[in-house]
């Protein structure tokens, strides 16, 4: 029953006799409100976005997820597999793949493909990287590496919902929801997330970053990187801000006395949105002025850096280059200005052919802007209670793409059994690398982590127990880590 239904079918006498007994109620509040002993019902508590304690003293405060919508290939670029190469064209013993699920690949006569790619040490910790990241790999003392990584979906869009949401089904709320479900923002001004994307989008689209069955106020808003920030933002010709905030005033008001009649929470959230749109008018155009910003810094991201001859890759096109690169110093800006979580979504990584070009088109397109972004962090302070973290939603097989009768296998698979992400900033212990798979890169065999250990550390740095952060949903007592969790202590620092 919902709260405009539950008034309408009260009875008169029930209204008189609850109004009557709650008199008192009513004076003793208005009282303590007086004296400062009481929250008033118009005061900020009432925003859902209002700034809450954590369980416990947390390490990171705020988060940057660079998401590589398609999944890149961690043998590629992250975990170097010289026995695959010596073993390239060869075939699997049967026994390996007889109950393995594949997107595509033709069991009968799939071969093993070795990389291309060359790897190297970088760091003082010598943790070993495609030479596709060098930047990245200047940063190698901040990261921590896990080559452990194991999912339960071996499909795009289930498995984006595993890694944003925990569960590879529609409904739930994506993990940055969730931290400001458990947090609220400390912005005033814009969204408590915000989502950023280059290239051609995703599968999962909004379901990766949507708020599920919590409230609306905790779903990421989609920025644009240049012209209007966010779509409809702006007042329409002839509406000036005093008619505007007029208009919002009467609005508001109208929405503060259904919520005194009702306390519906969502009315609250409706209150607290309008609002904070008001002031996005202001604060949305100031934010995406890089004017502001050295052309030292700019360089630094690659904001003007030249765009490749060939574009028309997967997750090419006009200007991906200058848009990814913009995306990432947007993305130090808002957490700089209080933004709880901002994503930043890339498509697509999905090389089922032609791997090696277009892994190095995606790969260029990424790693300065993200050791830019790494660097700057750490130059203003800020990475310390930042988390910062790039993942896809899966990795590739070591076996080469062989349908349509291809006689040259160019591309990989979807592979749930094993891959890598890497995570810097927010306590996490730089220069640490976790698990380990066999030679060839098929499966975890030591350390194996699961996408809701991945949630839970993110929590835990946080300062939330995974455990206690629920929601009620039809009875059950919702977690991002229903399917379980176990923080990552060995990256911790």
């Amino acid at each position: 029953m919902d709260f405009q239904h539950a008034q309408a079918i009260r009875s008169r006498r029930e209204f008189l006799t609850t109004s009557a007994s709650g008199l008192g109620g009513v004076a003793l509040a208005s009282l303590l409100a007086n004296d400062g002993l009481m929250a008033d019902e118009k005061s900020p508590s009432t925003n859902p976005l209002a700034p809450k304690p954590p369980h416990f003293a947390p390490k990171a405060k705020r988060c940057i997820f660079i998401q590589l919508a398609g999944a890149p290939s961690h043998i590629d670029l992250y975990d170097h597999k010289p026995v695959l190469n010596e073993r390239n064209g060869q075939k699997l013993p049967e026994s390996l793949t007889e109950k393995v699920r594949f997107a595509f690949i033709k069991k009968e006569s799939a071969l093993l493909m070795g990389s291309p790619q060359k790897f190297e040490r970088y760091g003082k910790c010598g943790m070993e990287l495609s030479t596709l990241l060098p930047h990245i790999g200047s940063c190698a003392d901040d990261i921590a590496l896990i080559r452990s990584m194991h999912t339960d979906a071996f499909n795009h869009h289930p498995a984006q919902l595993m890694l944003t949401a925990g569960v590879p089904r529609f409904g739930r709320p994506s993990f940055g929801s969730w931290l400001n479900y458990g947090l609220g923002s400390e912005s005033e001004n814009l969204p408590g997330f915000v989502v950023l994307t280059a290239g051609r989008g995703s599968s999962g689209g909004v379901s990766n970053w949507t708020s599920g069955f919590l409230s609306t106020t905790y779903q990421g808003v989609p920025f644009r990187s240049q012209g209007e920030p966010v779509l409809n933002l702006n007042n329409p010709p002839g509406i000036s801000p005093e008619i505007q905030a007029a208009s919002l005033a009467a609005v508001n008001q109208l929405n503060q006395k259904k919520y005194e009649s009702v306390h519906d929470p969502e009315i609250a959230a409706r209150i607290a949105s309008y609002e904070l749109a008001f002031r996005m008018q202001s604060a949305a155009p100031e934010l995406i002025d890089l004017s502001q910003e050295t052309q030292e810094v700019k360089d630094a991201y690659g904001v003007d850096r030249k765009e490749p001859e060939k574009t028309n890759f997967r997750g090419g096109g006009a200007n991906v280059y200058k848009q990814f690169s913009t995306n990432c110093l947007l993305a130090r800006r808002l957490v700089e200005r209080g933004v709880r979580f901002v994503t930043l979504v890339h498509a697509s990584w999905d090389h089922h052919s032609n791997l090696a070009p277009e892994i190095g088109y995606n790969a260029g397109m990424l790693d300065q802007p993200v050791g830019a972004l790494i660097k700057d962090l750490k130059d203003r302070g800020m990475l310390d209670d930042t988390l910062v973290i790039c993942a896809g939603e899966f990795g590739r097989t070591p076996l080469g793409e062989n349908r349509g009768g291809k006689a040259v296998n160019t591309g990989r698979d979807h592979h749930p059994y094993a891959f890598s992400l890497w995570m810097a900033g927010g306590g996490i212990k730089g220069g640490t690398v976790l698990g380990e798979t066999d030679e060839i890169g098929w499966a975890p065999v030591e350390d194996p982590v699961h996408m809701n250990d991945f949630h839970a550390t993110i929590m835990h740095q946080f300062g939330l127990d995974h455990l206690k952060v629920s929601k009620n949903f039809k009875g059950l007592d919702v977690r991002l880590t229903d399917q379980g969790g176990q923080v990552l202590k060995k990256i911790i620092s």
